[in-house]
């Protein structure tokens, strides 16, 4: 893993979107090699329960910048403290189709135990990036979305988890920048746009 070029890039940015959130790429590293940390959200929220996510939300108005905003959305989910990050650099903004234009921030961030907030996190989930980047734990699905057009979704399942939709969005492309992964063209499966996931 490389985040060189994560750091020294100029990421696409989404102006004027009517809904600004930015969420954190935790990178640890550990002895056996570096991991991601994710998050589980709550079963009870009104978008996405359940779903592997990163730390992350909406921007307040007393955010400075999109740093401000994952910085102080991880201190809130699961107690990861501002001082205790080093920010690398930013990935592209990606916009979903619940029309949110979200910046993700890469950062290194301490090995230790994580304490969740149970209103929003069930859990946090360190995953390895050699499974992460293991062909046999990925799969890429194309739909066509009434509104968005052709659409390609990553699923990424490792170790009894699947991250998908905008977060598996976002780790695709970390994964191509930090470890030159290339995201394959041709779908595993072709489904309607209201299939399950």
């Amino acid at each position: 893993m490389d985040l060189g070029r994560i750091a020294t890039r100029r990421p696409a940015t989404t102006a004027g979107a009517e809904r600004e959130a930015a969420v954190l790429v935790p990178v640890i590293e550990r002895d056996d090699g570096p991991a991601i940390l994710f998050t589980k959200r709550a079963a009870h929220l009104g978008e996405h329960p359940g779903q592997m996510s990163f730390p992350g939300g909406g921007r307040e108005p007393s955010d400075d910048d999109a740093t401000a905003t994952a910085l102080r959305e991880a201190d809130e989910e699961i107690g990861l403290h501002p001082e205790e990050t080093r920010v690398v650099g930013r990935l592209d903004d990606i916009e979903t189709v619940t029309d949110y234009a979200i910046t993700p921030i890469v950062a290194r961030v301490p090995d230790r135990t994580y304490d969740p907030d149970r209103r929003e996190v069930a859990e946090v989930a360190v995953l390895p990036l050699t499974a992460l980047l293991d062909p046999a734990n990925y799969e890429l699905e194309r739909r066509e979305h009434p509104e968005h057009g052709e659409l390609d979704v990553h699923f990424f399942r490792v170790e009894g988890y699947t991250v998908w939709g905008a977060t598996g969005r976002i780790l695709a492309q970390f994964l191509e920048l930090a470890c030159g992964w290339e995201r394959p063209t041709t779908p595993d499966r072709v489904v309607d746009p209201d299939a399950e996931p």
